[in-house]
């Protein structure tokens, strides 16, 4: 129990999942997360992961989706950047544990003497110092305010081996913490076989009984399904779990996960956990009534019709897996909803693109994102998607390896710099362009380990990137990088036309650059220009909210529209959005 631990203050709402993973419990944890924090209440989430990783750095993409970074650098699951967007809430290292974790550091305690010569074992030893954890990030909570509720939300489902012991926790945390401190929600899948035509629960039954046989019952049962669960299925469910009717949720397939929370507030959902919890005279009603008018008008935009419909094209490297660009997706969507129109996403393959067919896979796009990634695979590729939109003045934005790619584009194709190219990719380039800077563990300890987390960007103003950003002359975003710009090519750069629009505050390290628009006034003669061309040595869509979409990404959806339609509505107005 941790010092200064107040035992009845804090709850928690435990999500588990059966018949098979993938169903959304983020989504139903974040949603319910949402609704708790409009009601005024402190909120803290945690995903507990089973496997041995300490973390999800070194996870392929196309096994796991995308990796997520957090502002202190945490590099996580996909599902924290669910729940950072749908809170508004940044998470930090507490927010996130894997099995690897608890294992590593309850090891280093044992060779440090920690345990005093005892046998360190699954009970007590593992299983406490998960309840260790939650309870010092309850104590900890959204970082003003200790948590009224602790979101935990297990990996996985219920019977797999290596979840277990964090199952066997959280019933022990239940019996500890004592009634109306934990609420249990089993999250299942109403199959539905089109052979059959109608829905079966027999799987979803099982499911939750796996749940009930490790010593927890269900507070709620979450239905996935991919359409509303029929009276009859949520009476079978209500029956076999024992759980009420009123608490059984059909969370069946919607336009946009943003609906999710309005439609359990319209069953009653928040109100059954703020009664399982006893948490009702903790609940600002004020708060809530303003909090749930942003957020609805925000749904009704995202839901109205829009009758402009543009076509963006994304041109990575692990296309084939939606989920590993999961936050562009949602960034996009965002932007589109402010700016009201439909945006069709169009995934392009990196490693199919040459100079010679760049045109016939992008013609007929109304803009080119260039995602980041690692390794060479897809990289001139992605070079000759730049030098298309460079070219044919298609509005760009380029991403960490999309910022990288367009410096080696200008090099080799403004410059004349036919052989340059990135170190990573050419160890031995003529004019390595993009490289590990040579004094980079002087200027920040960083020897050949990566850039990681929220770092400060100072942009220069009367840019484009100052005017998106509400002429900010310095904004926070969150890197994941090991390469940078060849310092000694920089003016060289700037002398042939590309600006560096963002740069560290101290180092001559870049992390923005763009080419200025036609018409400029202090565009000399003969140099490039284009309508939007901008990217960042940062990951932008990693900080895209629904009330608050990024910039960068408006900008480019914005300057789509106005290729497409003629409109404009002007970077101010987009840094007003």
């Amino acid at each position: 129990m941790p010092e200064g631990y107040r035992r009845g203050f804090h709850t928690y709402v435990v999500v588990l999942g059966t018949v098979m993973s993938g169903l959304g419990k983020g989504i139903f944890a974040s949603s319910m997360a949402k609704l708790l924090k409009d009601k005024g209440l402190s909120v803290a989430p945690i995903k507990m992961e089973g496997y041995l990783n300490i973390d999800s750095g070194t996870l392929n993409p196309f096994r796991h989706g995308e990796v997520f970074v957090l502002d202190d650098g945490t590099e996580c699951d996909m599902d924290l950047g669910t729940y950072e967007r749908m809170l508004d809430q940044n998470l930090s290292a507490k927010n996130f544990v894997t099995s690897g974790q608890i294992f590593r550091d309850i090891l280093d305690r044992e060779r440090h003497g920690g345990y005093l010569g005892r046998d360190v074992q699954m009970i007590p030893h593992v299983t406490g110092e998960v309840k260790r954890r939650l309870r010092e990030l309850a104590m900890q909570g959204d970082g003003k305010r200790p948590a009224d509720v602790v979101f935990v939300e297990v990996g996985g489902t219920v019977g797999d081996y290596e979840n277990g012991f964090y199952i066997e926790a959280l019933r022990q945390l239940a019996f500890e913490e004592g009634p109306d401190s934990v609420c249990f929600v089993a999250l299942t899948y109403i199959i539905e076989p089109p052979a059959l035509g109608e829905q079966k629960s027999k799987a979803a039954q099982l499911g939750v009984k796996r749940v009930m046989e490790a010593g927890i019952q269900p507070h709620i049962i979450a239905c996935r399904a991919t359409s509303p669960i029929t009276d009859s299925v949520a009476q079978k469910i209500a029956m076999f779990t024992n759980v009420p009717m009123r608490r059984v949720f059909s969370m069946h397939d919607r336009k946009s996960i943003y609906t999710i929370p309005e439609a359990m507030r319209q069953a009653g959902l928040d109100r059954e956990i703020l009664s399982i919890l006893n948490l009702h005279d903790r609940v600002d009603l004020g708060h809530e009534d303003r909090a749930r008018e942003r957020w609805m008008d925000y749904v009704r935009r995202l839901e109205s019709p829009k009758p402009k419909h543009i076509k963006i094209g994304v041109t990575g490297k692990y296309s084939t897996l939606r989920d590993a660009y999961a936050s562009i997706e949602k960034a996009v969507e965002h932007c589109s909803t402010h700016l009201a129109c439909e945006t069709e996403l169009v995934w392009i393959d990196a490693t199919e693109l040459t100079d010679d067919n760049a045109s016939a896979h992008l013609s007929g796009l109304d803009a080119v994102i260039v995602p980041g990634g690692f390794g060479s695979r897809g990289v001139e590729g992605k070079i000759s998607c730049v030098r298309h939109c460079r070219e044919k003045q298609t509005p760009y934005l380029g991403i960490c390896l999309g910022f990288q790619a367009a410096v080696v584009e200008f090099a080799r194709n403004v410059m004349g710099l036919r052989e340059a190219n990135s170190t990573e990719f050419d160890p031995e380039s003529h004019d390595p362009v993009i490289c590990e800077l040579p004094d980079q563990r002087e200027i920040e300890q960083l020897g050949g380990s990566m850039r990681l987390g929220g770092q400060d960007v100072a942009l220069t103003p009367g840019t484009l990137m100052w005017d998106l950003f509400g002429r900010k002359d310095t904004v926070r975003q969150r890197f994941r990088h090991r390469y940078e710009v060849n310092p000694s090519y920089v003016e060289r750069f700037e002398a042939a036309g590309l600006i560096f629009s963002g740069k560290h505050p101290k180092y001559p390290i870049m992390q923005a650059l763009e080419l200025p628009k036609p018409g400029a006034e202090d565009v000399e003669p003969g140099k490039p220009t284009h309508p939007f061309f901008v990217a960042g040595q940062f990951h932008p869509e990693l900080l895209g909210r629904p009330l608050r979409p990024q910039p960068m990404f408006m900008g480019l959806l914005e300057a789509a529209l106005t290729r497409k339609y003629g409109q404009a509505s002007g970077a101010q107005a987009i840094a007003k959005a």
